[in-house]
This record gives structure tokens, sequence and C-alpha cells, in this order.
């Protein structure tokens, strides 16, 4: 059952094709809502890789019809190519060429599923979209974002974006279940889907070569540079710092007496800066586009709480100080090591989020590089 959203009613399901938001619309059919599933067209895989081809989507759009037959219930496939190329595609190139480590999935529910296709469900007087996130949502005097159920699953660090009046539109069936829960329901309804793999890469990153798609759009973006050393020295040539990432330690295409990871990229000059791991720490990072879900006045003199700056990473304490209505610092309990700019920094207490912000690199505090090297 839904929160707020009686059987009989209707609702929009958010569907990707995939096993999780398969699921979660059966379970709404189960539960007797008024189902209509919605599958967006986002972008051509055969366009994407220079290659003829159908849509990337294409099969992913045969699932997501193919569940819909099964549970009978209307499926609608939306044309947002578009606004997906705009809002999503050229935002992830063109992070990169500055240097960033840029977070699709983010752009994407931030920009394209919770804005558009959640306006699309409103128009079509849909109590509630529904969507298959590993996210719980618990309404007390207003609806709250917390971790999912099994923290091996949380989808929650990708949807730090989500706004306050989304979240009260929103629903999440499969933030209390365990992924293997959701493979049995699968095949109890008898999905096709059941045994699907789980997608493991960026939907429009062919075989993950972000490069590849990097320089297709921005002929160019593979221009060679230097390789230093944060003592100045110059250790070797690389093909684009495209293919180099803050923390990155293998594959550098340099030798070196100890290991050396990558400290800073510099986008303008086109190079690579690399140093020992004690040169990652940072304290102090600036973030911006701030979403308060816990709301800005709490953070105005500084809140103690846990963060997250990678999605791979363990919640680590920090305070989180408001300098404005968009931007905030964030000073750690002990250094962290390999943030990067375009990364997310999410705040959490407990289970529950209280917000987040974009990583800006014009503000990552490292103050014995300045000493050691030109990175200032």
């Amino acid at each position: 059952m839904l929160d707020g959203v009686k059987p009989g009613e209707r609702i929009a399901v958010a569907m990707s094709g995939g096993v999780d938001s398969s699921v979660a619309a059966a379970l709404m059919v189960e539960a007797g809502y008024n189902v209509i599933g919605i599958t967006l067209q986002l972008y051509d895989y055969g366009a994407m890789i220079n290659k003829k081809g159908a849509c990337c989507a294409g099969q992913d759009i045969y699932d997501a019809k193919t569940v819909a037959d099964k549970m009978g219930f209307a499926h609608y496939v939306l044309d947002y190519e578009s606004v997906f190329r705009t809002t999503v595609i050229d935002d992830f190139v063109d992070s990169y060429l500055q240097g960033e480590t840029p977070i699709p999935c983010v752009r994407c529910n931030q920009n394209v599923k919770f804005k558009d296709l959640l306006r699309t469900a409103q128009d079509l007087d849909a109590k509630a979209l529904v969507t298959g996130h590993y996210v719980q949502r618990f309404a007390n005097d207003r609806a709250e974002l917390h971790r999912a159920y099994d923290h091996s699953r949380d989808q929650s660090y990708f949807l730090f974006t989500t706004t306050q009046e989304q979240l009260e539109y929103l629903r999440f069936p499969l933030g209390g279940l365990p992924k293997s829960e959701t493979r049995k329901h699968a095949q109890r309804f008898g999905l096709t889907v059941a045994e699907k793999p789980d997608s493991q890469d960026i939907c429009f990153v062919p075989n993950g070569s972000y490069a590849s798609v990097v320089t297709k759009l921005r002929p160019g973006a593979l221009d060679a540079g230097d390789i230093l050393h944060i003592d100045g020295t110059v250790l070797g040539r690389h093909n684009g710092i495209i293919n180099y990432t803050v923390g990155q330690r293998k594959g550098l295409g340099i030798s070196a007496p100890d290991p050396l990871y990558v400290i800073k990229l510099d986008p303008e000059k086109h190079q690579v800066w690399v140093g020992p791991k004690e040169a990652l720490a940072v304290k102090t990072i600036y973030l911006k586009e701030m979403n308060w879900l816990r709301g800005l006045e709490h953070f105005r003199s500084g809140l103690k709480c846990m963060v997250k700056v990678r999605s791979t990473h363990a919640p680590v304490e920090a305070t989180v100080t408001a300098t404005g209505p968009t931007s905030s610092i964030v000073t750690f309990e002990n250094a962290e090591y390999g943030v990067a700019s375009g990364q997310a920094c999410v705040f959490y207490e407990n289970d529950q989020v209280l917000g987040g912000g974009w990583i800006t690199s014009q503000h990552l505090q490292q103050p014995d590089l300045k000493q050691q090297g030109e990175l200032s």
C-alpha cells in the first residue's frame, strides 16, 4: 500500500525495463491501483557509437511493454532524447572537459525523471509517481527521504537533489526490500525480466568507455599534455585529461619508485598533477547547488552529521555550515581522500537524508599542496 494513495486511484510507474521498476509496477497492480506505466526513450545507442542499430532503449522498452501486457495495465513511451541530451549528456561531457568527475544519474533524476516525467504523471492525473529506486520515504509532518532497508542497495546518494515538493508526490515501494526479495517477486509474477542482470554502466556510455563518448561529442578532447609531480617535476605525457580522475592510482602511464595518485586536473593547461596519497587529504570542501531537505535554518550555525562524498564511500563525520541559499562548507572530522569536483556530497542523520550539494573545484582546500606545487 502507498501512503496517502487509496487502492483504485491512478498512479504512474516509471519503467526502465529492468527488474526493479517492473516489480514495482506489478506490486502496484497487485495492491489494486490503477497503474499507468511510462518508459522514457532517452538516446539512440547506435548514434552514440557511430553504428547502425536500434535505439539503445529498444530492448528495455520492449521488456517494459511485455511486463505491462502481462500485468494488464497501460504503457506509454515518451521521447525525451532532446532534453536528455541537453541536461544530462552535454552536462556529463562538459564536466569531464572541466576536469570534474560527473554523476549523470543524479542529473537525470534531477532534470528528467523527477522533473519532466513527474510533471507528465501529474498531467495524467496520477496521484503519485512510483519508481523502483532503493530508498525509503516516510511521511511524518512532511515526507522524509531515508536510506534503503538494504544498505548495500541504497540509492539515496543519487536522489539527493529530490526537492521536498517532489518527495511529497513520489513513492518507492522497493525501499524496504532486499534485492533477493525483488527477484522472488519477479519470479512469482512470472515476469520475463526476472533474471535480467542489473546495469553496471552509465546507460549512454557504451562498454563503460567515457572517453569514447566525450571525444565523439567534443572532438579535440584528447589533447595531450604534461603529467607533473606536485613538486613541479615533469614525469611524462598523457593523451587527454578525460582519461584521469582525482584519486586514480593505476594506469597513469608513468613509472615511479613509490605509488602516485592523481591529485588535480588542470583542463586549461591540459595538465595532470600527481603525488603521494597524503597529498589527496582534504579537511574542507565547498558545495554549490544545495538542496536542503532538512531546511537551511538548521545549517546556519553548522550542523554535525554524516556525509558521503562518493556513492561507494561510507558516511563520515563532518560539520555542514550554510554560506548562502545554495552554498555550504563541509568540514570533516578527519581528512578525506580522493574528493573530486563534480561529485556530490550528501548529508545524513542516521538513515535520513538531510540534503546535499555538488563539490566545486574552485574551493577544494589543500593548503599543503600550495607549498609543494602550482595547485592554487
